[in-house]
């Protein structure tokens, strides 16, 4: 058997084997002391400041710079998995004591999205006190439809067809408080009102500036696209406040509706208003007086009252006044209501026509 034996301190010496004879004779000479590589000097033969080169004895800072080697690769291991594993950023942040300001990306979609405003419950709760039920009475009858605040001292947009004839019109608001309104200006061929409250702007501190109106956000319909979700909200039926929700099914659809006075408000008692759509008519005759506009198709489901009232993005913005819907007049029971196919004016359409409805319109 053989073993080996070092004494400390002699790691620069080949190490002999035991003999017999006890220990081998030493060597003729001392071997020169090797030069230390200390960490970070750029390697052998390092001049340090003053041009001195510094040296060790065997076993010494050499030997630790060698032995921490090791730790400092663990060390770059450790951060390069790090960086893999997408934690460079909070690394980052941490190392220059700055963060992000955004909510980040765990949710796909826009912040938009995100937040409250993105959903059927945030839409609701931001846009109903923008929308109201309107009531014109005429000599032919009552009508029940709905509109949009667009101004906080009480401007109002609606379907003409909801207010077209009336003798008075009576506006609730979604907190219940009731006013009289008067119209403004009427746009037949494009079916649109504008009718104002009377009384609505006070400064109470009990209701605020404006008379506590809240006025609705009219959005762009240029860039609305077929697929896009939406919201309506309105009175049908004079159920003040119904919300529902859908998609825009269709874009630019020629829609053609009855102008007359009468005809429509009677029509509105017990159906949808009559339309056009197609080459055939709907909710009855739409009579010899009409016109054709652009529209937005929605499967929402409308119904009679939902004229006037607002469809909404789900930004809460408006991106039509809903105006025409296909209600069938031979359906009973469980098959009677909305089928999915209602029509809205484009806002784009309704903010380029408001300074002549505001001027007096088609009055």
């Amino acid at each position: 058997m053989t073993d080996y034996y070092r004494r400390s301190g002699d790691e620069g010496y080949q190490q002999q084997p035991y003999t017999t004879g006890g220990y081998p004779p030493p060597p003729p000479h001392q071997p020169a002391p090797p030069v230390t590589v200390w960490p970070g000097d750029g390697g052998a033969g390092y001049q340090p400041p003053g041009g001195v080169v510094q040296a060790g004895p065997v076993g010494g800072p050499a030997h630790r710079a060698r032995a921490k080697r090791p730790v400092a690769l663990i060390a770059a291991v450790a951060i390069v998995a790090a960086v893999v594993g997408g934690g460079a950023s909070v690394l980052a942040q941490r190392l220059t004591g700055t963060g992000t300001s955004g909510t980040g990306n765990g949710v796909a979609g826009t912040n938009v999205s995100r937040s409250s405003t993105g959903t059927v419950a945030g839409v609701a709760q931001a846009v109903s006190p923008s929308i109201v039920e309107i009531g014109a009475t005429s000599s032919a009858g009552q009508s029940t439809g709905s509109g949009v605040i667009i101004t906080s001292d009480g401007e109002i947009i609606t379907n003409n067809h909801v207010v077209s004839g009336a003798d008075s019109v009576k506006v609730k608001l979604s907190n219940g408080k009731t006013y009289t309104a008067k119209v403004v200006g009427t746009d037949p061929g494009k079916d649109l009102a504008l009718i104002k409250l009377e009384g609505a702007g006070g400064t109470s501190r009990a209701e605020g500036s404006g008379g506590g109106l809240k006025p609705a956000a009219l959005g762009d319909s240029s860039k609305v696209k077929v697929g896009d979700e939406v919201v309506a909200i309105g009175s049908p039926e004079g159920l003040t406040g119904t919300v529902t929700s859908g998609i825009v099914s269709a874009l630019n659809r020629d829609v053609t509706v009855a102008k007359e006075q009468d005809q429509g408000q009677q029509q509105q008692q017990g159906g949808g208003w009559p339309f056009e759509f197609g080459g055939q008519q709907f909710n009855g005759d739409t009579g010899s007086s009409k016109t054709t506009y652009k529209a937005l198709q929605t499967d929402a489901s409308l119904n009679p009252g939902n004229s006037g009232g607002a469809l909404i993005s789900m930004n809460g913005e408006i991106i039509g006044i809903n105006s025409a819907m296909y209600s069938p007049s031979s359906a009973t029971g469980s098959t009677a209501g909305s089928v999915g196919l209602g029509f809205a004016i484009p806002v784009d359409t309704v903010k380029a026509d408001l300074d002549d409805l505001r001027s007096g319109g088609g009055n």
